[in-house]
């Protein structure tokens, strides 16, 4: 099926030197970027800097050459970040290698399944909750590194909140010279885009920082000094796989194959803005499967589309796979060449620049819009999604966010379903619109608008028969969708009247009410002659009933 076609056999039909020069120098580009930013996003994922640099070299290099958009660059995420640290932290590397496999197999299912449609069925709100609630962590994650603060022997918070605890109880260690090296590098990280449009603002910082601890009295932490650099390429590794530890990677693996999904799709839609493009999103689902189940097999960490880089790489003239490859391959030669230089990076450079990734991830300008202009139910979604994020983890957040939604759902649809009786008057009756329709006193009539399911199926309840009724009528004209809830609840009114000796009429059911109907034997029940196309024709028959 062309939805599961790689991207690249398509771009190769009419290649040529022209585009191929174009895609090599956004490679080399966004390899450039994304050094920087892989390390520091490892470091903020509790593992070694390398380990980001093999995740954007493999993931990168598989997303780009199976993947469903032409230009999508990927590589660790700050998504990402916190729940790895959380893995790693409980589970060691073992476990993160065995949940981000498992992630990787639940990705490349969903793209099989075809399930690349419904991840547009998560809502908005909490998307934009636990991002913002990612960035927050992040932050706080930071501040360590950025004060350069001491802690003591044994105290190695994990969750944010005892991360913010410690930064407040030891914030009198602060290490001024820190704190300059993180200021002077924040400060370039905001000023440098502005005056370098081709330099990444990350690389200028990191080089100012070293240049500041190298040749400055200043005494900060550099990488070097709290992890061992390696510049060996990529080695395969296996882990030990039980039942046990398979079963407690599952919640973590289901929450990063979700997140991934969520991630990369939302990247290919950003890029298909970019370049007037289609991407294949069941295609894209397999290969950020099998770019995470490699990047586990080889030391990485989870990885899925970067829309910065993206972006970066359609800017810089990269239209096709072959750019997203360029940068895998340019990422080898660095970690080959230049790897044993990066534990000069100061520790508080690396924080800084998580900082403004995660200023770039928040999207306070969208959650306020939301606050201000969103209903209720979804502000409430939003808070919640994000203070679960903060305060507990990304599962959670997701679980609940995703549970709260639904159920806020099903109350607004079932507020939307109404049973609503038509007016009897009589002769005396004033002011009466003589082009109204007179109807038997017999005969009675509801018009049900709206959803009939288990949320609404009490509103069936409202439906009122008199004494002298013999006959009652139910327009469904508006009501769209039928349940087995709510079509329990139609089988005991119509018993009910057949004990009163009333007869019940259905008027314009429409298509998926009357095949729920006709599966659960209703239409036998009731009698097919009591089915009529229109409100006219259900009078007619209704008249019928009680002219007998």
């Amino acid at each position: 099926m062309n939805s599961l076609k790689p991207m690249l056999l398509t771009s190769l039909k009419s290649y040529n030197r022209s585009q191929f020069i174009k895609d090599v120098t956004a490679g080399i580009i966004v390899a450039i970027i994304a050094l920087p930013l892989s390390i520091a996003l490892a470091l903020a994922s509790g593992v070694g800097p390398e380990a980001g640099i093999f995740t954007a070299i493999v993931a990168g290099f598989v997303i780009s050459a199976l993947g469903g958009s032409s230009v999508q660059i990927a590589g660790p995420t700050a998504a990402f970040a916190t729940i790895v640290a959380g893995i790693v932290a409980k589970d060691g590397m073992d476990g993160l290698v065995i949940a981000t496999i498992l992630a990787g197999i639940f990705l490349v299912l969903m793209g099989l399944c075809h399930f690349g449609s419904l991840i547009k069925f998560i809502p908005f709100t909490i998307t934009t909750g636990f991002t913002s609630g990612i960035a927050v962590t992040i932050v706080i994650g930071q501040l360590k590194d950025f004060f350069g603060l001491t802690y003591p022997d044994g105290v190695k918070p994990i969750e944010t909140t005892e991360k913010f605890r410690a930064v407040v109880e030891n914030f009198s260690t602060i290490n001024i010279d820190a704190l300059i090296v993180g200021a002077v590098s924040l400060a370039v990280l905001i000023i440098a885009p502005y005056i370098f449009k081709r330099i990444p603002g990350s690389l200028i910082a990191v080089i100012i920082g070293i240049l500041m601890v190298q040749f400055l009295p200043l005494k900060v932490s550099t990488i070097g000094n709290l992890y061992t650099i390696n510049n060996s390429l990529p080695s395969f590794h296996l882990p030990a796989v039980s039942f046990e530890v398979v079963q407690n990677a599952l919640p973590n693996a289901f929450t990063i194959a979700v997140l991934a999904a969520i991630e990369s799709l939302l990247s290919c839609v950003v890029a298909d803005g970019m370049i007037n493009g289609k991407h294949r999103s069941d295609m894209e689902l397999v290969a950020q499967g099998a770019g995470n189940i490699a990047s586990a097999l080889f030391g990485g960490i989870p990885a899925t589309g970067a829309i910065a880089r993206t972006a970066a790489n359609i800017k810089n003239g990269g239209r096709t796979p072959i750019a997203g490859i360029v940068h895998s391959i340019t990422l080898v030669i660095v970690l080959v060449v230049l790897m044993p230089y990066a534990g000069m990076i100061p520790m508080p450079t690396i924080a800084a620049i998580l900082f403004i990734v995660a200023y770039n991830m928040c999207q306070w300008r969208t959650f306020v819009k939301l606050v201000k202009t969103a209903p209720k139910s979804d502000i409430i979604v939003l808070f919640a999604s994000f203070i679960l994020t903060v305060l507990f983890d990304l599962v959670v957040a997701i679980e609940i966010g995703m549970v709260l939604a639904c159920l806020l759902f099903i109350k607004r649809m079932s507020e939307e379903t109404h049973v609503n009786s038509w007016t009897y008057v009589d002769d005396d009756t004033p002011d009466v619109d003589e082009r109204l329709q007179k109807l038997p006193l017999q005969i009675r009539v509801y018009e049900i608008s709206g959803p009939l399911f288990f949320g609404a199926a009490s509103a069936i309840e409202h439906i009122v028969v008199k004494d002298f009724t013999t006959c009652l009528v139910l327009r469904m004209r508006s009501v769209p969708a039928l349940d087995s809830t709510a079509m329990n609840a139609l089988v005991d009114l119509v018993e009910v009247c057949e004990s009163k000796g009333i007869t019940v009429v259905f008027s314009h059911v429409n298509e998926q009410p009357m095949k729920v109907m006709e599966k659960a034997g209703f239409t036998e029940l009731v009698g097919k002659e009591n089915f009529q196309p229109n409100i006219s024709a259900a009078l007619k028959r209704a008249e019928e009933v009680i002219a007998k």
